[in-house]
C-alpha cells in the first residue's frame, strides 16, 4: 500500500466500523458526527487485533477527529 492510498484506506476502515456500529446502536443514527466518530475511535482501539497488520498501522495513532473529518468526506 502506498501513502497516497492512506486515506481511502483508513476511510474503509472507518466506515466498517459505522457499519458495526449502526447495526449495533441504530440510535447511533442520528447521532452527531463527533459522537460517532468518538465511539469508532473505541471500537477501533478494542478491535485493533481484528485488523490485518496493515490495517493496524494506519489506525493506531488515529484521532477522533481524523476519524471525524473521514465521516465527513463520503466518496461514492
Amino acid at each position: 500500500m502506498t501513502e497516497e492510498n492512506a486515506p481511502q484506506e483508513k476511510r474503509k476502515i472507518v466506515n466498517k466500523f459505522l457499519m458495526i456500529l449502526t447495526k449495533e446502536q441504530p440510535q447511533m443514527y442520528y447521532a452527531t458526527t463527533t459522537e460517532i466518530s468518538r465511539s469508532i475511535h473505541t471500537m477501533i482501539k478494542e478491535h485493533t487485533n481484528r485488523l490485518s497488520v496493515e490495517e493496524q498501522a494506519l489506525v493506531r495513532n488515529m484521532t477522533v477527529e481524523e476519524i471525524g473529518a473521514l465521516l465527513g468526506f463520503h466518496s461514492h
